[in-house]
């Protein structure tokens, strides 16, 4: 098995203009079903977020209700980390007081029902959050086309869904692989085998070799970070790029 190193440099020597290809070739266009943003029966919406990301979706998004964020005095303020992240509930356990463990990723905050907390139902469309988006962005007044709040700042993993490459330390995204073509794998999509024109299937080949590179970037960080930190009673911690930090995302001293 190659070392996430040599994964790394795999990764920087992908060739956009075969990944396009490749995404030509099996077809894609986004229906805005919401499949991808919502959870799977009695199983949340799992995304994977890097800490930068979530940094940056705290400055940028908007509230699902359509308000702004704001504090005791009425000013705009960010989101609270946990307001845009969770910590990857893979590997941690059902304490007295909840979930307790140790993790190595972010994932993408969920709602009550278990869907993207950024995500807003098509009959919400036409909400305050959506008002200054275009018809296209969000799909006003289309039945079945709801839309992410955050797109503009959405995380490189919702960005490129529903494609992956097949390199080692690279994560997989919602759904099983359906169709590949060469190093590029299509998970479940309602929109695969659709036509795209080349230049969308270039730009989505742009994104997922950063996303590959990124991804490989942030495993080899984690491993030279690592340093175990058993989890007390009630306790989680995550280990990103960064460092130990809480499920709020304040570091561990």
């Amino acid at each position: 098995m190659d070392s996430l190193e040599a994964e790394l440099e795999r990764a920087r020597d992908l060739d956009v203009a075969v990944l396009a290809d490749a995404i030509e070739s099996i077809g894609f266009e986004c229906t805005r079903c919401g499949g991808c943003c919502k959870g799977e029966t009695d199983e949340p919406h799992t995304a994977t977020v890097f800490p930068d990301e979530v940094r940056r979706l705290q400055a940028s998004a908007v509230a699902a209700d359509g308000d702004d964020v704001d504090d005791d005095d009425g000013d705009q303020t960010e989101y609270d980390w946990r307001d845009v992240a969770r910590p990857m509930p893979y590997g941690l356990t059902d304490g007295p007081d909840g979930l307790e463990g140790e993790t190595f990723e972010w994932a993408l905050q969920t709602d009550a029902c278990g869907d993207c907390r950024f995500y807003e139902e098509p009959s919400d469309a036409s909400g305050a959050a959506g008002q200054d988006r275009s018809d296209d962005e969000r799909g006003a007044d289309q039945p079945g086309n709801g839309y992410c709040t955050v797109h503009e700042d959405r995380p490189l993993i919702c960005e490129t869904y529903p494609f992956s490459v097949a390199l080692g330390g690279t994560s997989q995204p919602m759904g099983e692989a359906v169709d590949a073509e060469g190093i590029v794998r299509a998970h479940e999509c309602e929109g695969l085998g659709r036509d795209i024109a080349r230049t969308d299937a270039e730009e989505l080949a742009m994104a997922l070799r950063e996303r590959a590179i990124r991804e490989l970037e942030e495993a080899i960080a984690v491993r030279d970070a690592y340093e175990p930190m058993p989890a007390g009673p009630g306790e989680i911690v995550v280990h990103d790029s960064e460092g130990p930090k809480r499920s709020d995302g304040t570091s561990f001293e």
